[in-house]
């Protein structure tokens, strides 16, 4: 029986011959040595095969996990810019519901437009709304352009609301302080301005208007307000003067009665006294001015309603 651990510890000979020159050539090998070698040759291929697979696998288990990130990722990003954009299309609904709101009659426009430009001003604004069409372009490029760009116009959109909502009341605030009514039922004996004076026959300058009527007929508030004054005044005989806001002012004279009582609110249309002829007039009649900033403007061209 051949001990094979004598056996692989033999030693061998390989011998080569040259026929053309008879040069022989001896190789002395060990039979282990050569097993390793050859088993090293043939097991080489089979880990470099192992090798790649594992890093395939491990390739492959990252490649998974950066998949499932980007996921979450991806439906962070649709949750909040579904959110986004809900928000933006509730604020443009509140904007556009503001401006309707806002919308005034063509009468309150026309008053509103005759008045100073100091007043005037007072009731114009404005802002501008987001640009759906970067929005669009930015979605185009990356979720994080999208979303960021989505941010900034539901700021833009939010300072737009408050921007709105403040010129909405600061017009309507406005339209109720502009005396834009007929103070009285009747028609109108003098105007504005340049004119005779009654009781001399002299030129003078009138700073309203003479509307006559029948003695009691109401006296109606042109403007929403606060009454200043309301008793007797010299030429004006009996004189309420109600102080609108933006520096307007109306007056009413010659009453025969007054109905209101000085630090009162009066709203447009409010009876404030009757129409009669007591201090500097000729006849029963209503007279009737507008100051804007201490200075007096022809009334006619705010009249574009009578009392309801």
């Amino acid at each position: 029986m051949v001990n094979s651990r004598g056996l692989l510890s033999s030693r061998y000979s390989i011998l080569v011959a040259d026929r053309t020159t008879g040069v022989v050539r001896r190789f002395n090998l060990s039979l282990r040595p050569a097993l390793a070698t050859v088993a090293a040759v043939f097991m080489l291929p089979v880990l470099i095969g192992l090798g790649a697979r594992w890093s395939a696998s491990a390739e492959l288990d990252h490649l998974r996990t950066a998949t499932g990130v980007l996921r979450l990722e991806n439906a962070s990003f649709r949750t909040a810019t579904g959110e986004l954009t809900g928000q933006i299309a509730q604020l443009q609904d509140a904007i556009g519901a503001l401006n309707e709101v806002a919308q005034l009659d063509p009468a309150t426009r026309t008053a509103l437009s005759t008045l100073p430009a100091l007043v005037r001003n007072q009731a114009k604004g404005g802002a501008t709304s987001a640009d759906t069409k970067a929005i669009v372009a930015a979605a185009n490029r990356s979720p994080e352009d999208a979303f960021g760009l989505l941010r900034t116009a539901l700021g833009s959109l939010e300072r737009h609301l408050s921007i709105t909502r403040a010129d909405v009341l600061q017009r309507n605030e406005v339209a109720q302080a502009t005396p834009s009514i007929w103070p009285a039922m009747g028609w109108l004996t003098s105007g504005f301005g340049s004119r005779t004076d009654p009781f001399t026959g002299r030129p003078d300058s009138h700073p309203g208007l003479d509307i006559s009527g029948s003695t009691g007929d109401p006296v109606f508030a042109t403007a929403d307000g606060r009454i200043a004054s309301a008793g007797r005044t010299g030429d004006y005989g009996n004189l309420v003067v109600i102080e609108h806001a933006f520096g307007l002012t109306t007056r009413y004279g010659h009453l025969s009665r007054i109905a209101v009582a000085a630090g009162a609110e009066v709203k447009r249309g409010d009876v404030i006294g009757y129409v009669g002829s007591t201090g500097r007039s000729t006849s029963s009649h209503l007279h009737y001015e507008v100051w804007a900033n201490g200075r007096p403007v022809n009334p006619l061209k705010l009249l574009v309603g009578r009392p309801e």
